[in-house]
């Protein structure tokens, strides 16, 4: 498959790394191409923030994103995780040696956290910026806050979980790609079902991103429009058939109409007309 596939487990584990571990492996046996985490703390949003006692149930501590990415490494899918702060960036780089990075919606306007990604473009080589949220300019001030990044992948994106078809907007996506052709383009899907990440697909996003989970239908935000085993393995089946369909930008004969030819084409000498 040409497509780059996140699966984000983020945190859908509820903080049960035994439940992790099986999602990983699953990920893994399913086809897509990384698996994905986010790094914080519920300290580094603060103790005041809303939803301090939830970041603190699903935080990832640091001996597990260094188990789980060995876990990827043995079975052969990318390790890959979301920054939301300068002490995640630091640790993901620094500590874990990543030369990949998601950065979330959240993260768009954090100019200061974008120059730090930015002036780590020594080791940093990708990254993978969503867009829900933000706008042209903002996206377009990212873009040069990144200014010294190898390559960058704008995705497509609407925070809301799950996304209303009506609010999917994947003609963005193309927006994204023009008005940006020096960077990759693709799509963070988090609507119901896998339609709206074919449809990406089919329309040549290079980069499709969908939370991972076991069942839709348990309670949590990233849960119903999220990819499951059975899901994830269709959407990488259908995605390799549309990638064949989607063929080349030449208009010729292929070889498999010389039959054709032959037996119906007619010269426009042939054509006659009463």
């Amino acid at each position: 498959m040409k497509t780059i596939l996140i699966a984000e487990i983020g945190e859908n584990h509820y903080g049960n790394w035994t439940l992790c571990r099986a999602m990983v492996e699953q990920v893994a046996a399913n086809g897509a191409t990384y698996a994905k985490f986010q790094t914080y703390t519920a300290e580094e949003f603060g103790r005041d923030h809303a939803w301090y006692g939830e970041f603190k149930k699903v935080e990832m501590p640091t001996s597990l994103h260094f188990e789980m990415q060995e876990l990827c490494n043995q079975l052969n899918i990318g390790f890959l995780s979301s920054a939301f702060t300068l002490g995640s960036a630091g640790f993901l780089i620094d500590k874990m040696g990543l030369n990949k990075l998601k950065l979330a919606s959240s993260r768009a306007t954090d100019l200061k956290l974008l120059d730090y990604v930015n002036s780590r473009a020594d080791q940093v080589k990708t990254i993978f910026l969503s867009s829900g949220m933000a706008t042209l300019a903002e996206i377009r001030a990212a873009v040069d806050h990144l200014s010294e990044i190898e390559t960058i992948y704008l995705l497509q994106c609407t925070s809301q979980y799950p996304t209303d078809d009506k609010n999917v907007n994947l003609r963005a996506m193309l927006t994204l790609r023009d008005t940006f052709p020096r960077h990759g383009y693709g799509f963070s899907d988090h609507s119901r079902g896998i339609d709206a990440s074919l449809a990406a697909i089919a329309l040549g996003a290079q980069v499709v991103e969908k939370h991972f989970t076991f069942h839709t239908a348990l309670p949590g935000d990233d849960h119903a429009g999220a990819l499951t085993p059975e899901t994830l393995d269709e959407l990488r089946q259908r995605a390799e058939r549309i990638e064949v369909m989607l063929g080349s930008e030449n208009k010729e004969p292929v070889a498999d109409e010389k039959t054709a030819i032959a037996n119906l084409r007619v010269t426009m000498e042939e054509v006659t007309y009463e």
